[in-house]
């Protein structure tokens, strides 16, 4: 009998480990499962975050499809994962819905082509300029994962990229102008110039482009003029201080 309950021990610590084991692949399994659907999650609040800050830029019905489209794989993906989560298929049916409304607007309304109202909320402004940057990473991985093909990403790409730069020319101007008008010249000059080499810089030469150098080479030498006429006025007054003291020095002096 004691070698039959030696085994039957060694049997029962043998299910024990490999119940342990099985356990614990269960518990990885699971634990990677989670990981991918808050990795999908994140991907969802990102581009809904997005989308509602979108109605500061022109209107682009092609664009919200795309991000509809993602916001949708990603709710399918989650499904595919965990399909007893709750809310997941009502999720599935709203952006299912939101994505065949984008495509019937993208098929039937043209970009906006609207110029861009620049806010003076210096936050509001910052969080565009951030909506643009994440836009353009989402597009890019879209492309990558090959939802979107090059010539559609190269056009969304070059849109928000001369919205990024009329933006930052902009505020640079109206920081120029009232410096300017402030009477900070130096301040002023340094606004312009900065806009000025931006724009020279960037490696896609458009219309815009074209008249704000126009425009800027004006303020700079505007500004360049009136340093001038200040300097010249300044040494004139110098000269004639000059002169007014040899003549206080040189004049004949008064009898008393």
């Amino acid at each position: 009998m004691i070698p039959i309950i030696f085994g039957l021990i060694i049997i029962l610590i043998i299910l024990i480990v490999a119940a342990n084991v099985m356990q614990q692949h269960k518990d990885k399994l699971e634990a990677e499962k989670w990981s991918k659907i808050a990795k999908q999650k994140a991907i969802i609040d990102e581009t809904e975050d997005i989308i509602s800050n979108l109605k500061q830029l022109p209107e682009n019905p092609a664009l919200i499809e795309i991000l509809y489209r993602r916001c949708f794989n990603a709710a399918k993906i989650i499904k595919q994962l965990k399909p007893e989560l709750k809310n997941i298929s009502q999720r599935i049916t709203e952006f299912d819905s939101q994505l065949k409304l984008s495509v019937e607007l993208a098929l039937n309304k043209e970009v906006s082509t609207e110029a861009f109202i620049l806010t003076d909320n210096e936050q509001q402004l910052i969080k565009v300029l951030q909506c643009i940057k994440k836009l353009r990473a989402i597009l890019k991985s879209e492309q990558a994962k090959g939802i979107i093909d090059a010539p559609t990403f190269m056009k969304h790409d070059q849109s928000l990229d001369a919205i990024y730069l009329e933006i930052n020319i902009e505020n640079l101007l109206k920081r120029g102008i009232q410096a300017f008008n402030k009477e900070m010249i130096g301040s002023a000059r340094q606004y312009f110039q900065k806009a000025l080499q931006t724009l020279i810089n960037h490696p896609i030469k458009s219309e815009y482009i074209e008249v704000k150098r126009n425009e800027i080479n004006a303020k700079l030498k505007e500004i360049a003029d009136l340093l001038k006429k200040t300097n010249t006025n300044d040494g004139k007054k110098k000269t004639k201080e000059s002169e007014d003291n040899l003549d206080v020095l040189f004049e004949p002096k008064k009898k008393w």
